[in-house]
């Protein structure tokens, strides 16, 4: 059994009991960004020599990647935070699906592995069941590229044509800005003859990230960040060492769970540009900010409804949507929050409800009418980010919650629980 499906047979058992009401104070340490230490992982199977990529969170997902990495003839060396993989024996290109399953980020395996191998055999991804995230962009990309790719049966299969096994280098125009596109088809380009370029290319720090740690290993990329990327096509791409931005999920989670419990807390190390959508929604409804070494310290006001609309970067972001819509339950006033990347993503509406939260769906938007205090009960989480919503809700609330659902926590929190107890939470996990 791998690790990945060990620790969520685990997670599946257990649930957290939250005390509600508590005060909070003191320092919140960020982690590493998981959705960026994902695609970095699979970006270092683009050489043969060692890359160490040192801030990766301890993640399921993370671990999920390690194993399908180890499937392909990759050695991996952990130590903490800081990964070692060298791929100078990569030889598997056809992931199994047991592992492929659960994580949707093992797809960004096809990218490096036409590059370097000239073919792929992946299974459609799992993930969270959060609404319809095709692969069509994806593999539209590598079509441009010059690969034959064909899915049948739920499997991508693709290869490279000819006897150099390189891709060509093409203009692709994104039909919408998809990170995961983006972060495809760069890895896909930055081996293949001759320059590329991506339009209406995603902007997300992860993005930025990658292109940055592509380009320390001998890559030629400019442009990432804005909507348009070129990609001048190498040989041959080098070892290097490469630090993990601070997550800005979870930074953003942090200080919504110091405004949602009206406690002044510090948030650090964060970046405040990957966050400015965020940060004004939260001034806006009554929180200040000062600087504090490499983080914020957030001082909550009384807190106010706001309207928020999740868009693509630099917009408000999806994966804070359900979070911020805990905080606006326990608002003065009127919110709507419309989600205009995710269908199925106001999963957490149901559960807030059962605390006692105002809230009425209408199609893609709630409506929510803030209430003096949200009250105890039992809660699952449906996803990553509701997950994390119920945590931040229960933690306000009038009494003790049991939250379930943590096989989606733990896939990208690390040690929530900890870190929040060390100041000033009362959680407790329960193996059961």
């Amino acid at each position: 059994m791998s690790i990945l499906a060990r620790a969520s047979k685990d997670i599946a058992k257990s649930h957290l009991v939250i005390r509600g009401k508590c005060s909070l104070s003191g320092e919140l340490k960020v982690s590493g960004a998981k959705n960026s230490a994902l695609v970095l992982m699979t970006a270092a199977l683009l050489t043969e020599e060692s890359i160490r990529i040192k801030n990766v969170p301890e993640l399921t997902d993370i671990e999920g990647i390690v194993d399908i990495l180890l499937t392909m003839g990759v050695t991996i060396n952990r130590h903490s935070n800081e990964i070692q993989i060298t791929a100078d024996d990569l030889h598997h290109v056809e992931l199994p699906y047991e592992l492929v399953n659960g994580l949707r980020a093992s797809f960004f395996c096809i990218g490096p592995l036409l590059a370097r191998l000239g073919k792929a055999k992946i299974p459609l991804p799992g993930g969270c069941r959060i609404g319809a995230r095709p692969v069509v962009e994806h593999i539209k990309g590598l079509k441009a590229l010059g690969a034959f790719v064909n899915v049948e049966h739920g499997v991508v299969t693709a290869s490279v044509p000819g006897e150099s096994r390189r891709l060509k280098g093409a203009d692709i125009v994104l039909d919408c800005p998809s990170v995961g596109a983006t972060e495809t088809i760069l890895m896909a380009s930055v081996l293949a003859e001759g320059t590329s370029t991506i339009e209406n290319a995603a902007q997300e720090p992860e993005v930025q990230d990658l292109a940055k740690m592509l380009n320390k290993m001998g890559a030629q990329i400019s442009g990432a960040g804005g909507p348009k990327i070129t990609i001048k096509g190498v040989k041959k791409l080098n070892g290097c060492d490469y630090t993990v931005i601070p997550d800005r999920i979870e930074a953003g989670t942090f200080l919504i769970a110091a405004a949602i419990t009206r406690s002044s807390l510090t948030v650090t190390p964060l970046i405040p540009e990957h966050l400015s959508a965020v940060l004004q929604k939260l001034r806006d409804c009554g929180c200040k900010f000062e600087p504090d070494k490499q983080g914020l310290k957030i001082i909550p006001g009384e807190i106010t409804g706001v309207d928020i609309t999740t868009q693509p970067y630099p917009g408000f972001p999806t994966d804070l949507q359900a979070p911020f819509m805990a905080l606006l339950t326990t608002a003065k006033g009127t919110s709507i929050v419309t989600e205009k990347i995710y269908e199925n993503r106001l999963q957490h509406v149901a559960e807030l409800q059962r605390m006692g939260a105002s809230i009425r769906v209408q199609g893609n938007a709630a409506v929510i009418q803030g209430i003096p205090e949200l009250s105890a009960a039992p809660v699952t989480g449906g996803d990553l980010r509701s997950s994390a919503a119920m945590v931040l809700a229960s933690m306000a609330a009038k009494g003790t919650s049991q939250l379930r659902g943590l096989d989606h926590l733990d896939r990208g929190y690390a040690n929530l629980e900890g870190k929040l107890n060390q100041v000033g939470a009362d959680i407790k996990r329960h193996q059961r």
